[in-house]
């Protein structure tokens, strides 16, 4: 029996842990947060206000690609911003699903405004990830706004995927 793999994306503070780490649960797959995997020197560079950039990823989105391959299945959470990024991470796997967190900058900076110990930091790094964002259509991810509570977010979540099973 195969488990689903899913990449739940968005920008930074559209919720992927919270509600990836749920869907997980729910699924009974691990879960995963590419945050843990990014270099030394990413984190380092996102302390410190500066957006990576491709070539800053492309390592990055290689172990993530592996780490789908080598799981049954698994939720990762994962910012996926550009269509390229998804086809890197979906060479782990072909049936590859994406669900994407849709939110707006507003909505979103004011929960980054209260998050404590993130590394993460600053208001032109949450603008440089929408600037960057390529947000996948219907065909590409199951979208859902973010702007319900986490729990309707997560049920939207689990009836899309079931229907696309």
């Amino acid at each position: 029996m195969t488990h689903p793999k899913i990449v739940v994306m968005g920008v930074s503070g559209s919720g992927k842990s919270l509600v990836g780490q749920r869907l997980g649960q729910q699924l009974g797959v691990p879960f995963f947060d590419a945050d843990d995997y990014h270099s030394p020197a990413n984190v380092k560079k996102m302390a410190n206000g500066i957006p990576l950039n491709d070539d800053d990823r492309r390592e990055w989105l290689s172990d993530l690609a592996a780490l789908i391959r080598d799981n049954d299945g698994l939720v990762l959470a994962c910012s996926a911003l550009k269509r390229v990024y998804r086809d890197q991470l979906r060479a782990g796997d072909p049936a590859l699903q994406f669900v994407y967190l849709k939110g707006d900058f507003d909505t979103i900076w004011s929960r980054h405004s209260r998050r404590q110990d993130h590394y993460f930091n600053g208001q032109a790094m949450l603008e440089s990830q929408f600037a960057a964002l390529e947000e996948p259509g219907a065909d590409e991810a199951i979208v859902v706004d973010i702007n319900q509570t986490p729990e309707a977010i997560l049920m939207q979540c689990q009836e899309a995927i079931a229907e696309r099973d």
